[in-house]
């Protein structure tokens, strides 16, 4: 019968699945719920409708942390995503010392955001690190100190964004390349079709599923943003490089006010299934009406 097959397989994954149950489904549903609630301290069931909400959306610190995710956010899709097609591109050309290049590049993602960031947070020190090499070599008037200007700070944290990232996309994006029929390039070399066409109008169309799966990844990575803030900056300049997740910390650990990181928390929820809403439908959706 059809559902006993693999029966033992089903037997086996069940804590997983009861563990996920219980502490994700569980703990969203009681997030969600104090976050209508005047919780401070200490969680209480002291229900207040949408205040806790009212209050973010009308606190200039949460809208601050909002822009300069957004703005973050759309560099970091854009340049990782591109940067790691263009990459894997490059390692497709079955170029010698592919291993060694390919493991140079992915070694980034192995590290945490926490040392990530204390790294760049050293290479971007005027005192210590580009800024200091450069004027040794005699620029004295050369300036680049990115953590410490507001204007700026969010792009010094992209740099050490795109160092981690870009290589783990290159990986997947090349897995992808690696996947197209060979007899494809031998048509389109028939055809006398230019290579950066076939890449354009053909292999990247084919990929579609492999660049939403690396979108959904990156998106994801970028609304939990945290630890490679805090390692940097930790926030600033001012509240310069604020983001969501620091707001959801300053609230239930250091304001001591549950209601309102449980809104903030939410919130970033709601910012995930946006995410992944979509993708579900394009994964499988479509496939059941193609």
């Amino acid at each position: 019968m059809r559902p006993f097959r693999n029966i033992y397989a089903k037997i086996a994954a069940l804590p997983m699945i009861l563990t996920t149950l219980v502490v994700f489904v569980g703990g969203t549903i009681w997030t969600v719920t104090y976050s209508f609630t005047d919780s401070k301290l200490l969680p209480r069931l002291n229900f207040v409708g949408f205040d806790q909400y009212e209050r973010l959306w009308s606190n200039s610190l949460w809208l601050t942390s909002i822009q300069n995710l957004m703005i973050f956010g759309v560099f970091s899709l854009v340049f990782t995503i591109g940067m790691g097609f263009l990459l894997a591109v490059l390692m497709d050309q079955k170029i010698r010392f592919e291993d060694t290049f390919r493991t140079i590049m992915l070694y980034p993602f192995a590290l945490s955001f926490i040392v990530t960031g204390l790294v760049w947070q050293w290479v971007l020190n005027p005192d210590l690190g580009i800024q200091h090499f450069v004027r040794g070599l005699g620029f004295e008037s050369f300036e680049f100190d990115p953590l410490s200007n507001p204007d700026t700070v969010l792009y010094g944290l992209l740099i050490a964004g795109l160092w981690q990232g870009t290589g783990f996309v290159m990986c997947i994006m090349l897995a992808g390349l690696r996947g197209i029929d060979e007899d494809i390039w031998k048509a389109a070399r028939v055809d006398g079709i230019p290579r950066w066409k076939t890449y354009l109008f053909v292999v990247i169309p084919m990929m579609r599923p492999v660049f939403i799966t690396v979108l959904v990844i990156v998106a994801s990575g970028i609304i939990k943003l945290y630890d490679l803030v805090v390692a940097q900056t930790s926030g600033g300049p001012g509240n310069a490089s604020q983001v969501p997740a620091m707001y959801v910390y300053r609230y239930m650990f250091t304001a001591q006010n549950l209601g309102q990181g449980f809104a903030a928390s939410t919130m970033m929820l709601l910012s995930v299934l946006i995410v992944l809403i979509p993708w579900a439908y394009l994964e499988f959706g479509g496939k059941k009406h193609g």
